[in-house]
């Protein structure tokens, strides 16, 4: 990859989580925190939807080559996305529900989302 493409890139990705996290604010979810990073891993969004505290992937894929946004979230990606859920979940003094979701996006519009609940139930 060209250096050049790297912060165009970084910035569709930047643009992205704030349209995910515009969305979920509108969907009745509080963002509790933004891009939480490990050395495990990295979770998006943290959200709360009432007693529930969502972990949030965001993922924009401008084409379906390779299977798109949902095929992006590999199952490494998803132990990586339950490892640092951990370490955000060692913060707190109390461990509320959780769950893993997704936000898929195939343009840079709020009109174009996916949102995908428990896409780490087995």
């Amino acid at each position: 990859m060209a250096r050049a493409e790297r912060p165009a890139r970084a910035d569709a990705g930047a643009r992205a989580e704030a349209l995910a996290a515009e969305f979920l604010v509108g969907q009745g979810l509080a963002i509790a925190a933004r891009n939480f990073r490990t050395r495990l891993g990295e979770i998006d969004l943290v959200a709360r939807e009432r007693d529930t505290l969502v972990f949030v992937e965001v993922r924009y894929r401008a084409t379906a080559a390779f299977g798109g946004a949902a095929a992006s979230i590999t199952p490494a990606k998803r132990a990586r996305m339950r490892a640092a859920a951990d370490a955000y979940l060692a913060t707190l003094r109390r461990v509320p529900a959780c769950r893993f979701d997704a936000i898929l996006l195939d343009a840079l519009a709020a009109a174009r989302i996916t949102w995908v609940r428990d896409i780490l139930e087995d």
